[in-house]
């Protein structure tokens, strides 16, 4: 059989593990007991030797619609035939701040017209398929175990239910068929790491877990200060962001899957199920933008712990990747027998480029502890002391080929990029210590900082492009340079800048879409090409709009919007036929969304209320220092404070270097 469509799929999950759902009613990928665990369900990747949980109408023909319940990360798939309509509520309840084997996949069967009978198979194939289990009925439910890990099926019914041991058991497999009827609710609820065997789950207990996983996300949901123009475009952002962070180290994964290719058919097949300090660093300006104050700070204090183990240690200060638990042994390897999502192969698990040389992962990382700090999120003296090592060693390494943004395995170069975000860095360092009286070698900073402006400027542009180009070795533009003006190196209106927006215009847009550069003219070390980069196409939105060009920031980024999902989700990246392609749904693209709505609204509000008007000055509310307690950790009176405005954080009019 064929893979399901990547974008045909809705997310869910207890903030340690997700789980995608296929518009017709399958669990077809699920990691437990992490994100980054081997597969229960994996048939994304493989519908034949996968594993999937399936519930569809057996007997007649049936159509499905799905849709998230309001607010919540709770995903609704709708069967509709002749006879009735039933829906399924799927949802994984909170798991909680501490590591845990134990999960829950909830699916509440909910019969709202007429009458329609629902078909189970749950087969799962613990560790990507390379593992053996046994399966075990009772009249309770269904327990498939390995040596390693088990996973039970409890039933909710109510007295006088017919019993599961009707269920047929065979190859692996569990079956069975429930007949229902309007107003009948029933369900099943998978559980890993169960402490018992499987027990009868009454309607109302059913009930009052699928109430209480509303009120959580509501609740969490309510914290949100954004008012602006996109606001449930942006609220379901926020909630797929969430879903995504581990909730026991605040790491976010860059995506909940692995292998789904960047060309259909081509070997671009990477795992995102890890933390990359790039992805989660603009994590802090997109949830402080919405006022999620508690995550930002979580975040930072996850990326002050990778700073501290690695200080006083010889080598790279920062990998740029981890496990979700904050460990960086990440090793690569193909899964063998699998036939890849529409034959693309291989199917990597690991990744090896956490062993990269990446420079521009410490500006990244400054400019969101920067931007934190200004927002009550400060740095504590353990931190500030990391920081400085970090900071040193950056000042002698800092001029020297890297693997850039992209990842290339196409061998290093000086990336334009790279230093770009090696001068923020110094930047941001420099105004953390001067504003806040920290000790620091100034004058060795400011020196680095200068010497990478200088270099850049002569020999990251390039006069026959009038652009700033990818690497000083060549022609290729390259759209991670659409954060020049967005991090103060330049202006947005200076004619060097606007110059290299309307060579990006010529080269990498196509219809508001942007590719990342041009790996034919680039080589990157991989076969063939890929999609238009979804980050990319909302940072250029962006940069549109704090270059003063909002009538095409506009339309750009609502034709962007017409390629979510059904549910409002985003892949990697989009194909020339408009599919979605790329892991999925990857935490840059809905980051990147989201700082392009703040920025476009404030630049929109702003329009025409003055003769020269600058979209980077853009107010930030004040908020108050945190009280004392952990270390970079707000005190309750911020979790609802206002933190918006754009990723600007140097709070100038001009967004010149200072």
């Amino acid at each position: 059989m064929t893979e399901t469509a990547i974008a045909d799929h809705g997310l869910i999950g207890d903030l340690q593990t997700a789980a995608l759902v296929t518009t017709d009613g399958s669990v077809d990928w699920f990691c437990c007991p992490r994100f980054d665990s081997p597969s229960v369900f994996g048939a994304l990747l493989d519908d034949e030797r996968g594993g999937h949980f399936r519930v569809r109408p057996v007997g007649e023909p049936y159509t499905s619609q799905q849709m998230y319940h309001p607010d919540t990360a709770i995903l609704i798939t709708r069967f509709m035939t002749a006879s009735g309509v039933c829906e399924v509520h799927d949802f994984m309840p909170v798991a909680g701040r501490e590591a845990t084997d134990n999960h829950r996949l909830a699916r509440m069967l909910r019969c709202v017209r007429g009458r329609m009978s629902l078909e189970f198979d749950i087969y799962p194939r613990f560790d990507y398929g390379r593992r053996e289990h046994d399966t075990h009925l009772s009249d309770a439910g269904v327990v498939f175990t390995t040596d390693q890990m088990s996973l039970t099926v409890h039933v909710v019914r109510e007295p006088g239910d017919e019993r599961l041991a009707t269920a047929q058991i065979s190859d692996g497999h569990a079956r069975a068929t429930l007949p229902l009827v309007a107003g009948q609710v029933r369900g099943v609820v998978l559980e890993s790491a169960a402490t018992g065997p499987p027990r009868e789950i009454r309607v109302s207990e059913f009930q009052q877990l699928f109430d209480d996983t509303v009120a959580f996300w509501r609740s969490w949901l309510a914290r949100s200060t954004y008012t602006g123009r996109w606001r449930e475009v942006l609220q379901r952002s926020a909630i797929t962001l969430k879903l995504m962070t581990y909730a026991p180290t605040g790491g976010l994964v860059a995506a909940p899957t692995a292998g789904l290719p960047e060309q259909v058919g081509g070997e671009r097949n990477w795992d995102y199920r890890y933390t990359w300090v790039r992805d989660a660093s603009f994590s802090v300006y997109a949830l402080l933008g919405l006022g999620f104050i508690e995550e930002a700070a979580e975040f930072c204090l996850w990326l002050r712990d990778r700073v501290i183990e690695r200080s006083g240690t010889p080598g790279n200060p920062l990998n740029i990747m981890y496990s979700v638990d904050g460990t960086a042994d990440l090793p690569e390897a193909n899964l063998e027998g699998w036939s890849g999502y529409r034959g693309s192969l291989p199917i990597r698990i690991g990744n090896a480029a956490a062993e990269q040389l990446q420079l521009d992962i410490y500006g990244e990382a400054l400019d969101s502890i920067f931007f934190a700090d200004e927002r009550g999120i400060g740095i504590g003296h353990i931190g500030w002391t990391a920081l400085s090592g970090l900071l040193d060693w950056l000042a002698e390494n800092w001029d020297q080929p890297d693997d850039g943004i992209w990842e290339s395995r196409g061998g290093r170069q000086d990336f334009t990029y790279g230093r770009l975000m090696c001068w923020v860095a110094f930047d941001r360092a420099i105004r953390l210590a001067t504003s806040r009286a920290r000790p620091a070698p100034l004058e060795r900073w400011i020196a680095a900082r200068d010497a990478i402006y200088e270099q850049i400027m002569s020999r990251g542009w390039n006069t026959e492009k009038q652009a700033f180009v990818q690497h000083y070795a060549t022609d290729v533009l390259d759209s991670a340079l659409l954060r020049m003006g967005t991090v103060g190196f330049l202006s947005p209106h200076d004619p060097l800048w606007q110059s290299t927006l309307r060579a990006m215009d010529r080269e990498l847009v196509t219809d508001g879409l942007v590719f990342r550069y041009d790996p034919s003219a680039s080589p990157d070390g991989l076969r063939g090409s890929e999609g238009t980069f979804s980050l990319c196409s909302f940072t250029y939105v962006d940069a549109l709009a704090r270059a003063g060009r909002l009538d095409d920031a506009r339309l750009a980024f609502e034709k962007i919007l017409t390629y979510a999902n059904h549910v409002g989700l985003f892949s990697e990246e989009i194909a020339l036929t408009g599919e979605q392609i790329g892991n999925f749904p990857q935490a840059f693209t809905h980051l990147s969304l989201i700082d392009a709505a703040v920025t476009l609204d404030a630049a929109l509000d702003r329009r025409g209320t003055g003769p020269r008007w600058d979209p980077t000055s853009i107010p930030t509310p004040a908020v108050p220092a945190p009280r004392a307690g952990r270390e970079g950790t707000p005190s309750p009176e911020l979790a609802g404070a206002a933190a918006a405005g754009s990723r600007t954080s140097d709070g100038r009019q001009d967004g010149s270097p200072a």
